[in-house]
């Protein structure tokens, strides 16, 4: 009895951890006209940095963005506040969006994923999205491969 309810809830907990782990909406970029500007974390703002700017994820969160048209994807890390038009769900760096392959575009439709919501992530990361990260969150990224392999 007692092992069914665990199992019970270890089931209702993993189905609404992955519910809310994927949001669909559309994306914009900063343009390079904000290099330097200050970002919401207190940082800078770099176009070659893979960062974004989400409305209500913590300040560190890793998203995986993929683009739904061609299916390319980066990871990014929220470093920003916004974005502040209606009905957009992230704005992403000058980098994170030529590697998605929307410059041209401007604006396009996404899927994001939050990182840390999925079992093993950590282990799921491409090889060149680990080195595309920052020098920060490569050394953790690497350290925790290490460790756990």
């Amino acid at each position: 009895m007692k092992k069914n309810m665990l199992i019970s809830l270890f089931f209702l907990f993993s189905s609404t951890l992955f519910a809310f782990a994927q949001q669909k909406g559309k994306a914009s970029f900063y343009s390079h006209r904000m290099k330097g500007h200050h970002t919401s974390d207190g940082g800078k703002y770099q176009p070659d940095s893979l960062t974004c700017a989400h409305r209500t994820l913590p300040f560190g969160t890793l998203l995986r963005v993929r683009n739904p048209k061609n299916n390319k994807e980066v990871i990014v890390r929220v470093t920003d506040r916004g974005p502040h038009r209606r009905n957009f769900l992230i704005d992403l760096s000058y980098s994170a969006a030529k590697k998605l392959d929307i410059i041209r575009e401007g604006i396009t439709s996404v899927e994001i994923t939050k990182l840390d919501s999925l079992p093993g992530w950590r282990f799921a990361l491409p090889q060149d999205s680990v080195v595309a990260l920052n020098n920060y969150f490569l050394f953790f990224a690497l350290l925790q491969r290490s460790i756990f392999k």
